[in-house]
């Protein structure tokens, strides 16, 4: 896939410069890209990435919106602490945790909040 042809395509579907999350996959998906292609391609045309799945950035008027929960489940907090690196949970892997506990993803953010875990790489290379 062209670099070019990425680009004409996140221009395309950028709105006042800026790309949702669930866009920015879906463009991959269509294109047959890595989601850290597409981020480093929308990070070239000065292209925000707004709305992560996870809750994390590009809301406004907080940027962040994911909030603590209450408890976790312990099976889900297994689950993430035996998935961390370096003290880490990446984002690809909070997104596979999510699918395997049929969870959304902003669940296992809210988890990782409450577990003082930070959520990081970004697939989309955000953070």
């Amino acid at each position: 896939m062209s670099e070019e042809r990425i680009e004409k395509m996140i221009t395309s579907r950028a709105v006042n410069k800026a790309l949702s999350c669930k866009a920015a996959f879906e463009l991959a998906g269509e294109l047959g890209v890595s989601p850290g292609a597409m981020g480093a391609a929308a990070d070239k045309l000065d292209i925000h990435l707004l709305e992560c799945q996870l809750g994390l950035f590009g809301y406004k008027p907080e940027k962040k919106i994911v909030k603590p929960l209450d408890a976790v489940d312990p099976a889900l907090e297994s689950a993430i602490r035996s998935a961390l690196v370096n003290d880490r949970l990446p984002c690809r892997v909070a997104w596979e945790i999510a699918e395997l506990f049929h969870v959304e993803k902003m669940t296992v953010s809210a988890a990782c909040e409450t577990l003082g875990i930070k959520i990081r790489p970004c697939q989309l290379g955000a953070f």
